[in-house]
């Protein structure tokens, strides 16, 4: 029998919008906002978020056919652990694949002043279990969202 392990791994990636900052945070704490990047699409999808301190945020997706899991339910719930207006929020979540737990994530979202826009730093610290499809999947899950959230931001 194989032995259980954990992968620990911490990343940062940068974006700078043209936007203010409390456009950009509205994109981070407006549910409906916040849905247009992040939130899947389609069957079996659900997204829903009470942003506050202790507010939970919880996502769904059915992964399509031409995914490794065709059909498996991909799950995030994350409590809302600090929030700043136009400076920060930080989650703490899991996330499930098929029912059964493959991360354990820190995210945190901060927010500076960019010239007439916004620098933001997206820092993620994970513990990755069996089947996680480790770090470098994330993170360039992550870089696709932050590129969906300038899309939202142009619109």
């Amino acid at each position: 029998m194989t032995e259980p392990t954990v992968l620990h791994d911490t990343f940062v990636i940068e974006r700078t919008y043209p936007k203010a900052r409390s456009r950009v945070f509205a994109y981070l704490s407006d549910p409906a906002k916040k849905q247009r990047w992040y939130g899947a699409s389609g069957d079996g999808a659900s997204f829903e978020m009470d942003f506050r301190e202790g507010g939970a945020e919880t996502s769904t997706s059915k992964l399509g056919d031409q995914t490794p899991f065709p059909g498996a339910i991909l799950a995030n719930a994350g409590t809302f652990e600090d929030i700043v207006q136009d400076v920060r929020v930080v989650l703490a979540t899991s996330q499930t694949l098929a029912g059964r737990r493959i991360t354990t994530s820190l995210i945190t979202f901060e927010l500076f002043d960019d010239g007439d826009g916004t620098r933001l730093v997206f820092t993620h610290q994970a513990c990755f279990y069996e089947g996680s499809g480790g770090p470098e999947m994330r993170k360039g899950g992550w870089n696709l969202l932050l590129d969906r959230l300038g899309q939202a931001l142009a619109n």
